[in-house]
């Protein structure tokens, strides 16, 4: 009798703790405003619409998802590699970043501030360092103190989100939250996803919109769908203005163009639901800009096989009728630093 209620003694403290930890998450759970203002100048820079602009789009993967890689969310085991991994991939990623410094814009989502799956390393502030000729903005999507999952391993502190950096001084720089979110206690730990909207003077009065956006992976397509809805109608309503626009990074959803039905039909995660982008999203004239003979993504269920593991395409552009890509190439690492690749594009106005 003594030893049963030892027992139910343990379980009620543990009970307990837990609604004291859900507490705690729920008060300190970040909260972002619908829209946040990053930066404003009122001496911006113009942009001359008669030169090319180029500009690079790449997901780093917080540095810490290599070739060896396989993450729990994908079917795997893990949640953070080793530091020395982790630091490999650092030092890669820098490089890279370094020797494209003659870009105009260099748009990063995942980039950790303070979190446990990095090691801590403060990766702005070490790109920063390494792309002296730009200026930074940061969008926070991810800040949750303590991520319990999964229990075995916890992912722990998380300080995360978009950056995008920029050679040219912007008008302005907006924070805006994507809406939808996964039902309590879920959302306690997981993204508040966004996207980063700088915006630009052109030499003949209208204005040049850059746009960094990640958008959710692990749903079953409802948030995507409410997010790109949400985006669908800010990209109208500027574009009705007269404005150039361009959207970039990682969709977590392949173009409309881009058949990935077998994918999703046999995907080794459940997880993670490959949904393609309506082909009517917006009308025929806009355009999604990829590389289509290079994955930019990889499966993470498994360490990377080529031929093997399943790469689909889901970092792109995509630009109002006002502009034209010269030239899309996505860089083939084989996913060695990075479960996504850099999409480097040239691109000119009508």
């Amino acid at each position: 009798m003594k030893i049963l209620k030892n027992i139910l003694k343990f379980i009620a403290i543990l009970i307990i703790l837990f609604a004291l930890f859900v507490i705690y998450a729920s008060v300190s759970d970040y909260k972002p405003d619908p829209t946040e203002i990053v930066f404003e100048s009122e001496t911006p820079d113009t942009i001359d619409v008669n030169k090319e602009l180029s500009l690079m789009i790449w997901n780093i993967g917080y540095c810490g998802q290599a070739t060896i890689w396989i993450f729990s969310y994908d079917g795997g085991k893990q949640v953070r590699t080793s530091k020395e991994n982790v630091y490999e991939n650092y030092d890669f990623i820098e490089s890279t970043l370094k020797n494209n410094d003659t870009l105009d814009f260099i748009l990063l989502q995942e980039v950790d501030l303070h979190s446990k799956r990095s090691y801590y390393l403060n990766e702005l502030d070490s790109f920063i360092q390494v792309l002296p000729d730009f200026k930074s903005f940061f969008g926070k999507n991810y800040d949750v103190t303590f991520v319990p999952t999964p229990p075995t391993k916890p992912l722990g502190r998380v300080k995360s989100g978009l950056v995008s950096f920029t050679k040219h001084d912007p008008k302005s720089v907006v924070r805006y939250s994507f809406p939808g979110n996964y039902s309590w206690p879920v959302k306690l730990f997981m993204l508040d996803r966004c996207f980063l909207v700088k915006r630009f003077p052109t030499s003949n009065q209208k204005e040049l919109i850059v746009i960094n956006t990640h958008n959710s992976a692990y749903d079953d397509g409802s948030l995507k769908k409410q997010q790109m809805e949400y985006l669908k109608t800010f990209l109208v309503d500027e574009f009705s203005k007269g404005n150039y626009i361009i959207v970039g990074g990682d969709w977590n959803q392949n173009p409309p163009d881009v058949d990935y039905t077998e994918i999703k039909e046999n995907s080794p995660t459940k997880r993670f639901v490959l949904n393609p982008i309506d082909a009517d999203y917006l009308p025929k004239d806009w355009n999604w800009i990829y590389d289509p003979t290079t994955p930019t993504n990889r499966y993470l269920n498994a360490p990377f096989e080529k031929g093997k593991t399943i790469t689909p395409i889901i970092d792109f552009y995509l630009m109002s009728p006002n502009i034209f890509s010269e030239q899309v190439k996505t860089r083939n690492f084989d996913f060695k630093n990075s479960d996504h690749q850099p999409v480097i594009s040239k691109i000119q106005f009508n």
